[in-house]
């Protein structure tokens, strides 16, 4: 089948037929900025969804996790709100979720166990209900199509700009959409990060073949980045799909629906590491010759992760003994005598710093031009394996200290 992929020039979620948004400006986030959202479908939506593996886990994750069990087949939104996470807040948290869920349902004519409840924020302060039911009431009343872009912004918290992307799919038989948000600037990594994304589309498919679609987006996109090593109480990845475009998910579709989520997901996923925290450079990792795909991932999540590499691309210092290191003390068992390693500054031009284990004749000039670059690319080869994965990150700067130290004040 033909199939042409297209983006949407300032695509959101709401590019996608049938479905609309709304933001209001409460006072909790300061300067008058977006902190409450809605996110509707105006007809039920299959859904999927994908959370934190954190042990410590958010009010709106527990009641997330039900929503999904109840009714996968008949969703229709998702309430967000900033500068509050709603975690570790016990039966109190639990029951502001529930409210907020009762009052959009009222609102959107629904039933509360059909609305998704999204928090970020400060973990352990109770919600400000007075705030989110004012918010909600606000953003029910400007619901459109053309707030896509405003229910992004409202879910920021450190990020300095909204994360949004659409994709339109044109094939023989019709064309579908693929629209997405996300926020997340700190406290980013797998599993998966203090991140929220969610992701709408007007393709038909049921709930479970699009939560496998999501499973499998997810690993290879937001499972696929750390900018701290920390991962959140929060982290929510929500993927609604209402039909409106007609485009039913069929095995011929399938594997177009599939490359057009992947590239949403990654395209949000490396949208959130470049606004990281402090970060000043887009780290791409790429780990090959591994015995499996995990193995490799193990080792790139381990470089990836290093307090010592990452400081080392801030301050454009190409001490690349510090990646090898970082590499062996991953868990994998690898021969160091067969270790070949790589860096560009493009993504195409290459220098070979590292071969079978003893250092080439490069010029440290030449490399440390490399690591001074806005973007990064690392290539190790650990052997002569099949496996193989890419993790993307950050530099970890002075500033990244500066945003975290006094986060609540």
């Amino acid at each position: 089948m033909t199939t042409k992929f297209d983006p949407i020039d300032g695509g959101s979620v709401t590019a996608p037929q049938g479905f609309i948004a709304g933001a209001a400006a409460t006072g909790m986030k300061k300067g008058g900025a977006f902190d409450v959202t809605l996110i509707v479908s105006e007809i039920e939506c299959s859904a999927a969804a994908v959370f934190t593996k954190n042990q410590v886990q958010a009010a709106p994750v527990l009641v997330d996790k039900a929503v999904l069990a109840q009714n996968a087949a008949r969703i229709r939104g998702v309430i967000g709100n900033a500068k509050f996470a709603n975690a570790c807040t016990g039966e109190q948290g639990l029951q502001a979720a529930y409210l907020t869920q009762k009052q959009a349902a009222a609102l959107l004519d629904c039933e509360p166990n059909q609305l998704f409840v999204l928090s970020t924020g400060v973990i352990g302060q109770q919600m400000p209900l007075d705030k989110i039911g004012q918010g909600i009431e606000i953003a029910a009343l400007n619901l459109s199509a053309d707030h896509g872009i405003d229910a992004a912004k409202a879910i920021m918290t450190t990020d300095t700009r909204p994360k949004h992307v659409a994709v339109r799919v044109s094939t023989e038989i019709g064309d579908f959409t693929i629209g997405g948000m996300a926020k997340g600037a700190g406290m980013i990594h797998p599993n998966m990060a203090t991140m929220l994304a969610v992701i709408t589309t007007d393709a038909a498919i049921d709930p479970t073949a699009l939560q496998t679609h999501l499973n499998s987006a997810v690993n290879v996109s937001f499972n696929r980045i750390s900018v701290d090593g920390d991962s959140s109480t929060n982290d929510t990845v929500l993927l609604l799909a209402n039909g409106a475009s007609g485009i039913n998910v069929t095995p011929e579709i399938a594997p177009h629906f599939a490359t057009a989520l992947n590239d949403v997901c990654t395209q949000l996923a490396q949208m959130i590491v470049r606004d990281g925290e402090g970060a000043t450079k887009f780290v791409e990792i790429q780990v090959k010759g591994a015995d499996s795909d995990s193995d490799a991932h193990q080792v790139a999540n381990t470089i990836a992760t290093s307090p010592l590499v990452k400081t080392a691309f801030a301050g454009s210092d190409a001490n690349w003994g510090r990646i090898l290191a970082a590499a062996g003390r991953a868990g994998v068992t690898f021969d160091q005598n067969v270790t070949d390693l790589w860096f560009s500054g493009d993504g195409e031009s290459w220098l070979h710093v590292l071969a079978q284990a003893t250092p080439t004749d490069y010029a440290e000039v030449a490399a440390d031009a490399i690591f001074a670059a806005d973007e990064i690319w690392v290539r190790l080869s650990i052997g002569g394996g099949d496996g193989i994965a890419t993790v993307w990150t950050c530099d970890l700067t002075h500033e990244y200290i500066s945003v975290n130290a006094d986060y609540r004040t």
